[in-house]
């Protein structure tokens, strides 16, 4: 399954592509809405995750573009815009759905799930040809009793050939399926991970043709029968604590990368505040400020500092306001910074909270 993200804070967008490539999707991102837009005309996606405030072009008029050429490709907003109207113009402009920042990563996963089995109806979840059997949910793939431990190319190759039981695959066709748009590798790697694939079904004792060559067309399943398609059940809370652990770690990750980049937020808005109080802030200096607080609730919430982000939007909503900063309001705003100067300095591991079962659980069930 191929994602196009098109998110303008780097923090946000470098995590949710790491946790989205765990979870085997192809993820291309833009930082920009022009750029998605290129992105969206040049290759074929699954799904679209879509900011709302974005340069060159917003996610608001992007959508409806997208809705005028006829595209029924699913479109997940992702904003800190929540009042009921900013919801609305979302949703009315196309979207399938709207997600609140800060939001939880198991929810957005879950949210992401149902809408491609919207998209894929009357598909189900896991998917079955002979004895071979794949679970999306949890990324797993066994034969028989024995799972196969396949790398993510491996695996989306494999989800590829069973979502198109029926359909042949030419090497540039899976080249575009399975390789993002920064990739560039050359065909006949496609021909080594069929190699690969095999070899590892050959390991567990599954036919040696269950991926047939096509000569001079390409691969598919061999066509001895119809998939079974199976309705899976809801994911279980222990594989929900499972994925919630592998998500902290890859998000601690990025956070100690990215910890600067915070820290130089709050120097913007420190400085701003300063100048505001003097009596010296200009408007470009202004939306700076408010775009640094914008980005800041934002990257702090997909960390799991919820306060921090709460507290970000805070700063942002005084940025808004016109006229000159009192004492009083400038050392409320100065004692705020200094909270999100110690939020900021926290490992991930230590705030992010345990995931919503239920809320994941809700969105597990739409749709299918």
């Amino acid at each position: 399954m191929r994602i196009l993200l098109v998110e303008d804070d780097e923090v946000l967008a470098t995590s949710l592509e790491k946790i989205l490539n765990e979870q085997h999707y192809v993820v291309d991102v833009a930082c920009d809405g022009q750029t998605g837009w290129e992105l969206f005309e040049a290759f074929t996606y699954d799904l679209i995750l879509l900011d709302v405030l974005l340069p060159r072009l917003d996610g608001i008029k992007f959508c409806q573009q997208l809705r005028v050429k006829d595209s029924q490709i699913p479109v997940l907003i992702l904003t800190a815009q929540n009042s009921s109207t900013d919801k609305v113009t979302g949703l009315d402009a196309g979207a399938d759905d709207y997600l609140v920042k800060p939001f939880e990563l198991l929810e957005l996963l879950a949210r992401i799930r149902a809408l491609l089995r919207r998209k894929s109806s009357p598909e189900k979840t896991i998917l079955e040809w002979l004895n071979l059997r794949l679970d999306p949910d949890i990324c797993r793939v066994t034969y028989r009793s024995h799972v196969l431990h396949l790398t993510p190319k491996e695996y989306r190759l494999l989800e590829l050939f069973l979502r198109n039981h029926h359909r042949v695959f030419s090497r540039s066709a899976i080249l575009d399926h399975l390789w993002s748009c920064e990739e560039s590798p050359r065909e006949d790697t496609v021909t080594a991970h069929i190699k690969a694939l095999r070899q590892k079904l050959k390991e567990v004792d599954a036919p040696t043709d269950l991926i047939e060559t096509v000569y001079g067309q390409g691969y598919r399943l061999k066509q001895l029968q119809s998939p079974q398609v199976e309705s899976s059940s809801l994911t279980s809370d222990a594989q929900t604590q499972s994925l919630y652990q592998q998500t902290k770690l890859r998000l601690a990750i990025v956070w100690k990368k990215y910890q600067g980049l915070s820290r130089d937020r709050l120097s913007v808005l420190e400085q701003a505040t300063t100048e505001w109080l003097e009596k010296r802030l200009e408007e470009e200096q202004r939306q700076r400020a408010q775009q640094a607080a914008h980005k800041l609730a934002g990257s702090l919430g997909i960390f799991g500092f919820t306060d921090g982000s709460n507290l970000a939007k805070r700063v942002e909503k005084m940025l808004q306001s016109d006229g000159t900063l009192s004492q009083g309001k400038a050392r409320y705003l100065f004692s705020i910074l200094s909270t999100l100067q110690k939020i900021v300095e926290q490992p991930v591991a230590e705030e992010l909270p345990p995931p919503d079962n239920h809320r994941i659980k809700c969105h597990q069930g739409e749709h299918s």
